[in-house]
């Protein structure tokens, strides 16, 4: 059984008589609204705009999100509605006096407010200030807690009398609306209510959300449109295999013994992508292999995609990934040839071990199982969440979602057996941009420690998934598709593979769960180009392009979307680097059955307020590491004797100490929060304080 209900009841920090005052104007609302619909439909005004209930001076404008590098603020502010909007955000349209119900609630009780659309997100703003910043929630410098993307947006649902029905691209929007259901591709649900706005004000909203939330062409996203200067901070530790140094430095990282680096060679046969559209400009081959040679064996497969090296053992054993031959040809003597250069790039010629990934898993049969779970995550009302509890587990094994992530990590299980005992292994599948992504990475992970860093799982994403051809814009459905057949979350099926990992090796990873799950928000954020674009093809026509080229901005800069203090989060204080041994005595191997795997709750539940934990949770144990790891720097720093120095160049941060199941996803207000240092990503607290707070004696 799943957690149910807690009530929390907040307190509005006015005074007393604007308290009286709000009362009233919301107690008021409902009927005046009434009246000004009514005046708006007998005088046939489609742009008639109510103020009654929302008044301008009452409504609190959130506070600033981040400034820009040069002292200006990184928002400018649209005074008819106090949304904030980035440089090049544009405000579309709004509905006034709109009623947002609280995720899975019985649907009774809203808060008012005004609903508005712009061309980068939807954004609903009430009285009570609930879009402005507090220290319980992660906070995002592009969009606030109350605003969600536009590409975010999986599906809309209307209801108009009592039928309700799903409002897709291309539709006529009906003319009167009584309310909306939106699911969100992270799974977070909005739920609208229009019974006291006026009738205009939702056609026109419902149709500019319909254009701009499904965009039919790339140059539609948002990522053309925003101006803001680009100050990178990105840690050069982060390889975005765009420049051949960072396939040199690659090369040299895996096969330090210099005679196995002579069987693999940096070849430039796709520097103007004339070879494969979908792979990088650098690849590396097999020696034995010229790229006139490659340029002809390339014809035969899907997607012109020869095999390529992913990585090397301390052995000399690859792991090679490789797309099927195309099905026009019937002659299989191309990929032979090709597994006979895998072989002669062995160092002792051995036999490559082939791993076909594509017999019992598919994009397809992907999006039809998550399709199926998301359904069990995002519940419309209390009933619908009631009833899929009383058989939850019965349900999410009928999706299939667990099976595909356990048979993930089975095959890279079986690639890591036969690499450890010195065999090369080929993984191949379909074009080889996707279940070939996610098992070569998983293989990584668990052979390389470095890849279980936080720099060094960005870059493996960067080598094995943007540079290696991934299509994020299909799979992602970034843009509106007549078929939705290529729309499948390939990467979220891996960041859930890589939580199982670190749940059972939760001293292996230096990423937190925070990490991972704010990846998967990130990806829906029409800003990176790391998730906007299919391969390194469009991202370099996008950049170049005369008339108007696009800035490449990395998601892996993440100072574009959060503080240091929320930055913190993302690095796990359990973390203890496998150094011991040599990279050889670093490896992990996982349990992948299904009773072995669990239910990644702080990714698909957050949004899910009955199944919070107030005051407790997981993340509690995680607080009191870090609270421990600050002792144990403290007093490394006074043996060392230089206590003083790090704390000075620290910055103060507000530290939750009531924190929920969800932190930072939480669906509350804030509660206590402790003003102290950060220093060497842990929490600075002191002795009395941790006494105070202690995680043993907290009350649930």
């Amino acid at each position: 059984m799943r957690r149910g209900f807690v009530k929390d009841w907040e307190v509005n920090p006015r005074s007393e008589l604007d308290d009286a005052l709000t009362s009233i104007r919301r107690y008021s609302m409902q009927s005046t609204a009434v009246v000004q619909a009514f005046a708006m439909e007998s005088k046939s005004c489609n742009n008639f705009i109510s103020y009654v209930g929302l008044e301008e001076h009452e409504m609190q404008v959130p506070g600033p999100r981040r400034c820009h590098p040069l002292g200006s603020s990184r928002r400018s502010s649209l005074s008819e509605s106090n949304i904030k909007l980035l440089p090049g955000e544009i405000f579309i349209t709004k509905a006034q006096s709109v009623h947002m119900f609280a995720p899975v609630s019985d649907l009774t009780q809203g808060t008012a407010g005004v609903l508005s659309i712009t061309n980068f997100k939807l954004s609903f703003i009430t009285t009570d200030d609930v879009n402005g910043e507090d220290s319980a929630r992660q906070q995002n410098h592009l969009y606030g807690y109350m605003d969600t993307c536009l590409t975010n947006i999986e599906d809309i649902y209307i209801t108009v009398g009592d039928k309700k029905r799903r409002l897709v691209p291309g539709s006529t929007v009906p003319s009167k609306v009584k309310g909306i259901f939106i699911i969100c591709k992270n799974l977070r649900t909005w739920s609208f209510s229009f019974k006291f706005s006026p009738i205009g004000q939702v056609n026109m909203l419902l149709t500019a959300l319909l254009h701009h939330a499904f965009p039919s062409r790339h140059h539609l996203l948002f990522a053309y449109d925003y101006s803001e200067a680009y100050y990178s901070s990105l840690d050069k530790a982060v390889r975005l295999f765009r420049d051949i140094s960072d396939w040199h430095s690659e090369l040299e990282r895996t096969m330090s013994n210099e005679k196995f680096r002579k069987f693999w060679r940096l070849s430039t046969v796709n520097v103007d992508f004339k070879l494969c559209r979908s792979l990088s400009r650098y690849i590396i081959v097999p020696t034995c292999i010229t790229d006139s040679q490659l340029m002809d064996a390339a014809k035969h497969f899907q997607g012109n995609r020869p095999p390529i090296w992913s990585w090397s053992s301390v052995h000399g054993a690859a792991l090679v990934k490789m797309s099927e031959l195309s099905p026009l040809v019937t002659n299989r003597m191309q990929e032979n040839i090709m597994f006979e250069n895998v072989r002669k790039s062995h160092p002792q010629k051995m036999a490559p071990i082939v791993l076909e990934l594509n017999k019992d898993v598919s994009v397809k049969l992907i999006a039809v199982a998550f399709s199926k779970f998301a359904t069990l995550c995002s519940p419309e009302n209390i009933r619908q969440f009631w009833l899929q509890d009383n058989n939850f587990y019965s349900l999410v094994e009928g999706t299939k979602w667990l099976k595909y992530v356990s048979y993930c990590l089975q095959k890279a299980v079986e690639a890591c057996e036969h690499l450890h005992l010195g065999f090369s292994v080929i993984l191949q599948e379909g074009a080889g941009t996707d279940t070939c992504c996610i098992v070569s990475s998983l293989v990584q992970l668990l052979l390389d420690p470095y890849f279980r860093t936080v720099t060094g799982f960005q870059s493996l994403l960067q080598k094995e998934w943007v540079a290696g051809g991934h299509p994020f814009c299909d799979r992602l459905g970034h843009i509106a598709k007549r078929s939705s057949e290529k729309q499948s979350p390939l990467f979220l099926l891996y960041l859930d593979c890589v939580w199982q990992l670190s749940q059972q090796f939760p001293g292996d990873f230096e990423f937190t769960e925070t990490y991972l799950t704010t990846l998967w928000d990130a990806a829906h954020v029409s800003i990176f180009d790391t998730f906007i674009f299919n391969c390194e093809k469009d991202r370099v026509a996008a950049a170049t392009e005369p008339t108007k080229p696009l800035i490449l901005r990395s998601v892996w800069d993440w100072r574009e979307q959060f503080s240091e203090q929320d930055i913190l989060l993302f690095y796990n204080p359990l973390y203890s680097p496998r150094e011991v041994g040599g990279r050889d005595k670093s490896i992990i191997k996982p349990l992948y059955s299904l009773p072995s795997l669990e239910l990644w709750a702080q990714c698909y539940f957050r949004w899910i307020p009955a199944l919070e934990i107030r005051n407790g949770g997981r993340n509690h144990i995680e607080l009191y590491a870090r609270l421990l790891r600050n002792d144990v720097n403290q007093l490394r720093m006074s043996v060392n004797g230089d206590c003083g120095s790090p704390v000075a160049k620290s910055n103060s941060c507000s530290v939750q100490m009531n924190i929920d199941s969800f932190y930072p996803f939480s669906n509350k207000k804030p509660g206590n929060a402790v003003s102290t240092p950060i220093m060497n990503s842990s929490i600075l607290v002191t002795e009395s304080l941790l006494d105070a707070q202690s995680m043993i004696t907290a009350s649930d």
